[in-house]
């Protein structure tokens, strides 16, 4: 039997034999839209820290330090982890998704870009959990993942959960965050075309 740690370590590994290839092929990718929604959404006084969950080799670090906040990053690949450490800069901790160890309360937003697909979904729930904690009340989570009809399996190497919006939602609401709005991607394209949902939610202040 397979299990979620399994699921995870082989979808790791994968990344980590490919470090190199999906820097050279993401590294140009056009996620402003994404970076904005998140702080956009957050209400608080800049600057602010930032988790960016799943960091990869540190292109969304570089995005969110530069203009002065705190970026950290938290990765589960350890050519990841080297690889944003000496791209960006920033302080890079590297945890996987099933056993996240955050600070309390700490971040002002989460960025969740093209990562929390990956979570097997009966393990969601807890990620989501760790992520509500290490939220500051008020606290933004940002997340963006390939949209589907809530099947989950392997993609090759990699395990991947597509989810419509509706219940992508009901996992978001049942950990407690409220909704902020929601959209699709690439923009200025039919529906059809826009693989990508992208939704942000807030952590209640009380």
């Amino acid at each position: 039997m397979t299990t979620d740690s399994d699921i995870t370590r082989r979808t790791l590994d994968y990344y980590d034999g490919h470090a190199q290839q999906f820097f050279a092929g993401t590294i140009d990718h056009d996620v402003s839209q994404n970076v904005a929604a998140l702080l956009g959404a957050i209400d608080a006084t800049p600057p602010f820290t930032i988790l960016d969950l799943g960091c990869g080799p540190g292109r969304d670090l570089k995005t969110f330090s530069a203009p002065g906040h705190r970026a950290i990053g938290v990765d589960g690949a350890a050519q990841f982890v080297a690889m944003a450490r000496a791209y960006s800069g920033c302080e890079v901790w590297q945890q996987d998704f099933l056993h996240l160890d955050l600070p309390p309360a700490m971040f002002d937003g989460i960025f969740a870009n093209a990562v929390l697909f990956h979570v097997p979904s009966l393990a969601l729930p807890k990620v989501l959990n760790a992520l509500y904690a290490a939220l500051k009340p008020g606290g933004v989570l940002f997340t963006s993942n390939p949209r589907g009809h809530n099947e989950e399996g392997w993609q090759g190497q990699r395990y991947g959960s597509y989810y419509d919006f509706d219940t992508w939602q009901h996992h978001l609401v049942a950990a407690h965050f409220l909704p902020v709005h929601h959209y699709y991607r690439p923009p200025n394209l039919p529906r059809d075309q826009q693989p990508w949902l992208a939704s942000v939610w807030r952590k209640p202040v009380c």
